[in-house]
């Protein structure tokens, strides 16, 4: 899906008391790597609980384009990959669509081999830096041709003989990580990863539960660093998605922002580098239960059951900040029902995801009634407990340019205000979160698109 046919509206009306118990689809970030690993394991691996969103599947075309053959069968995804160092060249450009997880993981994987890759994507993927991902991979010999500056379309060739590297991540971000030890899968000798702030983890887990010589050691300062012996034996897994956490935050904001709210989300994934929004509204007053809690193939998984709450302003640490990159945009809705102000810093990250975040949020609170303040790397919000005046009486439409998680997000913030929220475009929704809409509505909640 381009997105560039007509716009869909929706509107998100103040609802009552949302109830019922909801699962959640997979999680975004294990379902890409269930496809690339899969894809380049050797014999057969079965997924469940698979996030078929389109940015996910676009990952899996681009997997069967270098050699790896991808079949559903019911609810099962059955991957016959190609073994370590086996991907073909592929025939025609790779399309991304808007998911950068996929396109930045997908250049470490293949930029390496010795032949061309070329990478494309839509209008938001084509607007976001690849510059991050792409200078580690020419450290290791990669071309990089046919770039305008550090945005898509790429060329990536790779060397004879690739480099092994020790590269120190400039900045927290699981997908340059990941990038660069997947590139390492084949390159021989040990690629070294060092990790100053720990980022989300899925990479390595996923790695060594594929057969990956990998290792990670944690020094008093909590730094990383992670070994990876290239060219190794990768064997296809059995694996079952648990549901995303990134998905499963709006519900639970909802929930947690409409009053008589009673609702329970299945299957969470309680990975602790993904838990900072939870531990943030926590402390805010927010009434969770983590219920059943479980390892599920090497990952926390737990239920939750979440109560409509009073809510009080806190200030987010920055050093929260990877484990909730992309749940800012929900907690800053949370923020603007809660007693007091919410400050939220270190959000720099938030400049260069699927639009600029930070300030998409920022227009979108000020369109809708909140007090807000936007600096470079923080935003600082204060709230109205209620939710008394909140919302456009007017029918104003915040601008999503083209990001699913701003248009989720506000639809949330109109389940709760006075007034309606109306949000210019939701047809990227389906990117991340195919169900968010029907989901929502049988819970209560009152979103007409």
């Amino acid at each position: 899906m381009s997105h560039s046919g007509t716009p869909a509206p929706a509107t998100a009306r103040k609802s009552e008391n949302l109830r019922g118990t909801v699962r959640i689809p997979g999680d975004k970030s294990i379902s890409h790597r269930s496809f690339m690993f899969g894809g380049l394991a050797a014999g057969e691996t079965r997924i469940t609980g698979l996030l078929e969103g389109e940015d996910v599947i676009n990952t899996g075309k681009a997997m069967k384009a270098m050699g790896a053959r991808i079949d559903k069968q019911g609810d099962t995804w059955i991957i016959h990959g190609t073994g370590n160092g086996a991907l073909l060249a592929p025939e025609a450009p790779l399309d991304f669509g808007n998911a950068g997880t996929g396109c930045r993981l997908t250049m470490g994987l293949v930029g390496v081999y010795d032949f061309d890759s070329i990478f494309i994507g839509d209008a938001s993927l084509s607007s976001r830096p690849m510059g991050r991902v792409l200078n580690p991979l020419r450290e290791m010999g990669v071309q990089v041709t046919a770039m305008a500056g550090d945005k898509l379309p790429a060329t990536l060739h790779g060397p004879k003989m690739p480099n092994p590297i020790t590269y120190r991540v400039p900045m927290a971000s699981a997908q340059v990580k990941s990038a660069v030890l997947l590139a390492g899968l084949n390159t021989p000798g040990i690629t070294t990863v060092i990790e100053p702030v720990m980022t989300r983890d899925h990479t390595e887990k996923m790695l060594q539960g594929f057969g990956a010589d990998l290792s990670v050691e944690t020094d008093s300062e909590g730094v990383r660093t992670i070994r990876l012996e290239g060219r190794g034996k990768l064997t296809g897994q059995v694996i079952d998605v648990p549901g995303d956490p990134s998905s499963t935050a709006f519900p639970l904001v909802a929930a947690l922002l409409v009053p008589g709210s009673d609702v329970t989300i299945m299957n969470v994934l309680m990975n602790p580098t993904r838990t900072g929004l939870i531990l943030t509204l926590q402390e805010m007053g927010a009434d969770i239960e983590v219920m059943n809690a479980r390892n599920a193939g090497g990952e926390d998984v737990a239920d939750l059951r979440v109560r409509h709450s009073e809510l009080k302003g806190v200030s987010v640490p920055p050093g929260r900040a990877p484990s909730m990159i992309d749940e800012y945009p929900v907690l800053s809705v949370a923020a603007s029902f809660a007693e007091g102000t919410t400050i939220m810093t270190g959000l720099e990250e938030l400049r260069v995801k699927e639009s600029d975040r930070l300030a998409a949020v920022a227009r979108g609170l000020e369109l809708n009634g909140v007090d807000c303040t936007e600096g470079e790397t923080s935003l600082t919000v204060r709230g109205v407990p209620g939710g008394k005046g909140l919302g456009n009486a007017k029918g104003g439409a915040v601008k999503t340019h083209l990001d699913h998680r701003i248009a989720m997000s506000f639809l949330v913030m109109g389940l709760a205000s006075q007034h309606p929220v109306t949000v210019d475009d939701s047809r990227m929704i389906v990117t991340s979160f195919p169900e968010f809409m029907d989901l929502m509505a049988g819970l209560g909640a009152r979103i007409e698109s």
